[in-house]
């Protein structure tokens, strides 16, 4: 066992946040925490890493165990590069590689046994922590989450808060530790860099635990889950999509036991009650009491299935034709992209591409509030707009949340108002607080209720599932699915785009296309276009010869190590193949296409090693 809690609780004064919680890292398990906001997720993650303390139980790992967390502050040195700051995670690797190069010089005149042993179990070291790759290993982590090459040249002062906190993400993989804490990875990533990190949480080679609301991430990332609610926490087999079929069919078994237990008692109550009194039957009617204190009573576990339920609806109709976008050139000092599209009624375009590509810009200038650098829109007849802010969802205000709906809406009436707050999961004295003291969540759903009473036909949302756990956004897809109006939204949460989407609006490189399909349609397609693996490929050796050049010995070492890992592969790519005759995957279709994944994966591997170890040995 890598890493154990037992019985752990943690409070905050008087207030339980969990109690009796046990929880296990099994090897190089991916472990996704789920529930709903304020259950306590961060907090046992923090207590996990030492910044918090559990205020009960006890903690077992393994000798030596590291435990990785991205914690608020932890680059310090703003007069430093990036380079430098992610330097410093390779200082065994140069300690390392120092001593290999005097070992060698030591080999000129000392061919020893003592001295090759030493060398050999330098190099092994020196291999095993990357020293060959460290470099191609940084630059292609550091460019995924969205910096340029150049921008490891530049001092870290230099950058915003929100760029930091993507430095000090980067550090944190690059360092490796044995158990990697994620708190919500995919926030603020685009499509592709959540992508990239996919591929390498589910690669990486030591064990991992994540809270995430990114639903199809955790189903690509993670082997098992633990639920956490109401103060306690569960272990699942599998991923998210498992996990809520496991759950669900838990609550019905659940549920049948105890009706059917509850009718068992019901029917022991009645005889006893029938024959206690009886002379004949009252050792009968005692053996039935005496059953009853002994059975163990089944209880139902406490389950918040609280979510919102809203069904917004338009006021008109509106025309066929929603929004037509000609050679609309969007942006604030310099242009973005340029969009041409057409969206017609009951369309649900979902706005996509990389950070820094205008998605937000193109809404904003839909709505008036940033000016259009050329081209033109035009909304159809009687269309009406209703715009979700994802900055403007976080406002702030002294009014209380039944005065804020209430000063928007004037021509309705109390009851009206508060009907329409229930619907969102404000009740009793939940009106009445300031909307300054809301959660994230609540604003947005407040938010939400706005949009609602505004009943357009035409729904403009920039980011509406941000701040929403996985609850809300299932209750968001469900309303915007029943939706009877025409929708353009940008997401990066890609199951609410899979769920809501019939077209694509892809901005990219500056320019804007459209795809007609589902996300899913869209991913097929780009699959089948042969597009770049998710992780870059590795530099050959001819690159990092001409970029550090190879000392013969290190060449000879390096030739080596390349033939036992293609042997290793070889074997590897075998065993899985013989996989395919196995019932357990020959009989599960889910289970053979991601051993025919595994196998291309192998393939792959197979071709960037032998493409290695022919570009050094034409050279000998």
């Amino acid at each position: 066992m890598l890493y154990q809690v037992s019985r752990a609780s943690k409070y905050y004064g008087a207030d339980a946040v969990f109690e009796d919680v046990n929880f296990e890292i099994r090897g190089t398990e991916k472990i996704a925490v789920v529930g709903r906001n304020g259950c306590g997720k961060t907090t046992f993650l923090r207590c996990m890493c030492g910044e918090e303390k559990f205020d009960g139980g006890s903690i077992s790992m393994q000798n030596g165990t590291t435990i990785g967390y991205l914690a608020q502050k932890v680059l310090e040195h703003d007069d430093w590069t990036v380079e430098e700051e992610l330097m410093t995670i390779y200082e065994p690797v140069f300690a390392l590689e120092k001593e290999m190069n005097r070992l060698e010089e030591l080999m000129k005149e000392d061919v020893s046994e003592k001295t090759l042993m030493q060398y050999s179990r330098i190099q092994e070291q020196f291999e095993a922590k990357g020293g060959y790759q460290w470099e191609t290993e940084m630059r292609t982590v550091f460019t995924r989450f969205g910096f340029g090459p150049e921008d490891l040249q530049k001092k870290i002062g230099e950058f915003s808060g929100g760029q930091k906190t993507r430095i000090a993400f980067v550090r944190l993989l690059l360092s490796k530790p044995d158990v990697l804490l994620l708190d919500e990875p995919t926030n603020h990533l685009d499509l592709d860099a959540i992508e990239w990190l996919e591929g390498y949480i589910r690669n990486y080679p030591k064990a991992a635990v994540i809270v995430s609301h990114d639903r199809m991430f955790l189903d690509r990332v993670s082997d098992c889950v633990y639920h956490m609610e109401f103060g306690k926490m569960k272990r699942y087999a599998g991923n998210y999509t498992s996990f809520v079929t496991q759950r669900e069919n838990d609550l019905e078994r659940q549920q049948s036991a105890y009706m059917r237990q509850q009718k068992d008692i019901e029917r022991l109550q009645a005889l006893i009650e029938k024959f206690r009194y009886k002379k004949n039957k009252a050792a009968f009617a005692q053996s039935k009491i005496k059953y009853l204190d002994r059975m163990e009573k089944i209880t139902l576990d406490k389950t918040d299935e609280k979510t919102f339920h809203a069904k917004f609806t338009p006021r008109l109709k509106g025309g066929e034709r929603v929004l037509e976008v000609e050679n609309l050139q969007i942006g604030y000092d310099h242009v973005l992209s340029e969009i041409s599209m057409k969206l017609r009624r009951g369309g649900r375009i979902g706005v996509i591409g990389p950070n820094g590509t205008g998605k937000s810009t193109f809404v904003k200038t839909l709505m008036g509030i940033v000016p259009a650098l050329g081209g033109s829109f035009l909304f159809g007849h009687q269309i009406e707009t209703g715009y979700f802010d994802q900055q403007l969802a976080q406002f702030s205000s002294g009014k209380t949340v039944l005065e804020e709906l209430w000063d928007e809406n004037p021509e309705l009436d109390r009851t009206e108002i508060r009907s329409v707050l229930g619907q969102f999961l404000f009740s009793a004295d939940d009106v009445f607080k300031t909307v300054d003291v809301l959660s994230g969540g609540e604003k947005v759903r407040l938010s939400l209720a706005k949009l609602l009473l505004k009943h357009s036909n035409f729904l403009i949302l920039d980011e509406p599932t941000n701040h929403l756990d996985i609850p809300g956004k299932e209750a968001l897809e469900e309303a915007l699915k029943g939706f009877a109006g025409s929708i353009l939204f940008v997401s990066h949460d890609r199951y609410f785009i899979q769920q809501l989407a019939d077209g694509l609006l892809i901005l990219e490189d500056g320019k804007a296309s459209f795809f007609e399909g589902t996300y899913q349609e869209y991913t097929e397609k780009k699959q089948a276009e042969n597009t770049p693996l998710m992780q870059e490929k590795p530099k050959t050796v001819q690159e990092k010869k001409n970029a550090s050049p190879l000392s013969p010995e290190s060449r000879r070492r390096l030739i080596a190590s390349l033939e036992k890992k293609i042997t290793a592969k070889e074997e590897e790519l075998e065993a899985m193949r013989a996989l395919r005759f196995e019932p357990e995957y020959y009989q599960d279709y889910q289970k053979m296409n991601a051993l025919d994944e595994d196998i291309d994966d192998i393939h792959n591997e197979l071709a960037h090693l032998m493409d290695e170890w022919e570009a050094l040995n034409s050279d000998e």
